[in-house]
C-alpha cells in the first residue's frame, strides 16, 4: 500500500535555493541532445557518475511479489520518456546512453522490483497515449501530476518543481515576470503545463487590453533554445530545473539566464501508470518509499543538484 501524505518542499524555497545549488537541472544543455548528438558547452563534464549508487540497489522480495506477472515475467520495465531534458533524461556524450535524475530514480525503483529498464524516447505530447496503448509500462519525464491528467492516468509523485522564464543573457527583451510577457514571443513544448500557462497568460493580456503573447509551440526544448539563442523569440517558459541547467551550462553560462522571482504554478512531478494497473502503481510507490527511507533517493537527488525538490514519501495522485 502506498503512503498518502504531504509533499515536502516549499516552492518558494526551491526557487531561491535552486539558483545557488543546482549544478545540474533539467531540459537540454546547449541544445537538447538527440540520439547520436554529443554533449557540448561543458554539459557532459557536469554529469555525475551514479553507477556505483545504482549498482548498490537490490531487489526487495516483498515488492517483487507485487509486480504484475506480465511485467515480472518479461524482467523489464518499459519506460516512456522525453530524452532531451537535462538533468531529468538526456543522452550522454556517446549519443546513446540515457542519463539523468529521472533515469536514475526509475532505474533504482525498477531494481527494487527486480526489473531492468528499457527506455523509449518519445515526444512529450505522446507519452500518455503511449502509456494507455500499452506501448510502455510507465512514463517518467518531469511530467506534472495535475487533476486533468489524473482523469487519464495515475501518478506516483516523486519530486516537486514549477515553471520559470528563461531569457537571453542580459535580458535584452526586458522581461521581469509573467506580467511582462504581453507582446513578446514565448516558446513552449507542446502538451506541457508550460504551454497551458503561456496561453492563459496571453488570454489575460488581451483581457487587460494589452498585446497577446505570441506562443510558439514546438516539439522539443532544443528547438526552443536555438530560437532563443538566435533572437527569434524573446523567452522560453520551462521547468525551473531545466532552465537553471540550461543557463548554467550553455556557452559557459553566457547564453541564457533565468528571470528572478517565485516559481510559477508549483506542482509535483509524477511517474505515470495506467488506471487499470494499480498493482504496478502501488509497487512503484512502495519502492520509492523504500529508496527514501534508506537514503538512496536523497543521494540521487543530491548527485543531480535537485535536493530542494525532494518529497518525504510517495504520494499517489497528489497533484491539484
Amino acid at each position: 500500500m502506498t503512503r498518502h501524505a504531504r509533499t515536502l518542499t516549499a516552492i518558494g524555497a526551491l526557487a531561491a535555493s535552486a539558483a545557488l545549488t543546482l549544478s545540474l537541472s533539467a531540459c537540454g544543455g546547449p541544445s537538447a541532445p538527440q540520439p547520436g548528438d554529443a554533449q557540448t558547452d561543458g554539459a557532459a563534464s557536469s554529469i555525475p557518475d551514479t553507477s556505483a549508487l545504482l549498482d548498490g540497489v537490490g531487489a526487495d522480495d516483498a515488492l517483487v511479489a507485487m509486480v504484475p506477472s506480465t511485467i515480472s515475467d518479461a524482467g523489464q520495465l518499459v519506460v516512456g520518456s522525453n530524452v532531451q531534458s537535462p538533468p531529468n533524461n538526456f543522452y550522454a556524450a556517446d549519443g546513446s546512453t540515457v542519463v539523468g535524475s529521472d533515469h536514475d530514480l526509475i532505474t533504482a525503483i525498477a531494481k527494487k522490483l527486480g526489473l531492468d529498464v528499457q527506455y523509449e524516447n518519445q515526444d512529450f505530447g505522446s507519452l500518455i497515449t503511449s502509456l494507455q496503448s500499452g506501448r510502455v509500462d510507465v512514463t517518467i519525464a518531469a511530467m506534472n501530476d495535475t487533476a486533468e491528467r489524473q482523469q487519464a492516468i495515475d501518478f506516483v509523485d516523486y519530486l516537486t518543481s514549477g515553471i520559470t522564464i528563461m531569457v537571453q543573457k542580459d535580458n535584452p527583451a526586458g522581461i521581469t515576470g509573467p506580467d511582462t510577457l504581453c507582446g513578446h514571443s514565448v516558446a513552449v513544448v507542446t502538451g506541457t503545463s508550460q504551454q497551458e500557462f503561456a496561453e492563459s497568460t496571453s488570454a489575460d493580456c488581451t483581457a487587460d487590453g494589452k498585446e497577446a503573447v505570441e506562443v510558439v509551440v514546438t516539439d522539443s526544448d532544443s528547438q526552443n533554445q536555438t530560437q532563443l539563442r538566435t533572437g527569434r523569440i524573446d523567452a522560453i517558459v520551462n521547468d525551473l530545473p531545466s532552465a537553471v541547467y540550461i543557463s548554467q551550462t550553455t556557452q559557459d553560462g553566457n547564453a541564457f539566464e533565468v528571470v528572478p522571482g517565485d516559481v510559477i504554478d508549483g506542482a509535483p512531478y509524477g511517474i505515470g501508470v495506467t488506471k487499470d494497473n494499480a498493482g504496478l502503481r502501488d509497487a512503484m510507490a512502495q519502492a520509492l518509499d523504500a529508496l527514501i527511507d534508506d537514503g538512496t533517493y536523497a543521494e540521487i537527488l543530491d548527485s543531480w543538484g535537485i535536493s530542494s525538490g525532494a518529497v518525504t514519501e510517495a504520494v499517489v495522485n497528489g497533484g491539484k
